[in-house]
């Protein structure tokens, strides 16, 4: 039986089980060599376990947190059998979780008093960031919604085109310009057309050039001042997308976004194809920001609204 009450779709919930089955492969064998021979959870089997859940891309520190939150447990309780080990760390990266993902979302909504709501995407290349936009606004209109996307990755004319084929797919409308104008520009143009239609929501893309930090967060800056000119509150979310399968190398992308712009949510894609998924935990914990969405395969309904119940009941299951 479920250790979490089911709220997802059956449809939803073996998407989200196959998606993370390679991260679950990994990571429970090498939990299980950890505690090989061993009846109780003593310090060998705590270092073991440390080495499993740094190696599984959780992080150091969020490891750390985690043993640390075990090791009280085993001095409160005296005892602790290995056989526990499963339900322990299963309520422990469940409790981190709940920290920082505070919602229990299972839909794709936006908040009810906000209109329109204005979503400011921001990531490195090739992270899947556009892909990203063009399932939310797939997801969107599924719900109704009327979408408006803004190509403001003026830096590469393959993202504009990438960006318009996604529009074409999903019939929203987009704003763009040519390859080189100002992102400013193009997201003032955005948020303009995106009222002036009476949108229900409007995504901006944005250029996810790290090598010179000052440049970029001048950049997202002046975005945002120029969107506050039409909308005074927007952007309503920043949406930092991460691609899951580079591990650690996600954590430092966080960093460096989260120094150039205040980021409110996070995406995680492409899970499905690597046993990172552990990054998930540590990248939500590290940075105090919830995870939103996860991908979990290449099709449109691929991408889910990220569930923490859902998450730890599929990576235990």
């Amino acid at each position: 039986m479920s250790f979490f009450k089911k709220i997802f779709s059956k449809e939803k919930k073996e998407t989200l089980d196959k998606g993370l089955e390679k991260t679950k492969s990994s990571f429970f064998s090498k939990l299980s060599k950890a505690v090989a021979g061993k009846a109780k959870v003593d310090d060998d089997v705590l270092d073991n376990l440390e080495e499993v859940l740094v190696s599984s891309d959780v992080g150091v520190e969020t490891t750390l947190k985690i043993i640390d939150r075990i090791e009280e447990r085993v001095s409160r309780d005296k005892y602790l059998g290995t056989d526990e080990l499963n339900q322990i760390l299963r309520e422990e990266i469940a409790g981190l979780l709940s920290e920082t993902n505070t919602g229990d979302e299972t839909d794709f909504t936006i908040p009810a008093n906000t209109k329109p709501y204005v979503l400011m995407v921001v990531g490195v290349n090739g992270v899947g960031k556009t892909t990203t936009i063009g399932k939310l606004a797939s997801q969107f209109k599924k719900k109704g919604l009327k979408v408006v996307l803004g190509a403001a990755d003026t830096f590469r004319a393959a993202a504009i085109d990438q960006l318009q084929v996604w529009a074409d797919r999903t019939d929203v409308p987009i704003v763009r310009q040519e390859m080189g104008s100002d992102p400013a520009s193009v997201a003032f143009d955005t948020v303009q057309s995106g009222v002036n239609q009476d949108a229900d929501v409007i995504i901006i893309d944005t250029a996810g050039r790290l090598h010179n930090k000052v440049n970029l967060m001048n950049e997202l800056t002046k975005i945002k001042r120029v969107m506050q000119k039409v909308v005074p509150d927007a952007p309503h979310d920043v949406l930092l997308v991460l691609d899951g399968s580079t591990g650690q190398n996600a954590f430092e992308q966080a960093k460096q976004f989260t120094k150039a712009t205040e980021v409110t949510s996070l995406a995680v894609t492409k899970l499905d194809g690597t046993a990172k998924g552990g990054v998930v935990i540590g990248i939500s914990d590290q940075f105090q920001i919830p995870v939103k969405y996860i991908g979990v395969g290449e099709g449109i309904d691929d991408l889910q609204v990220f569930n923490k119940h859902e998450f730890v009941d599929s990576f235990f299951k």
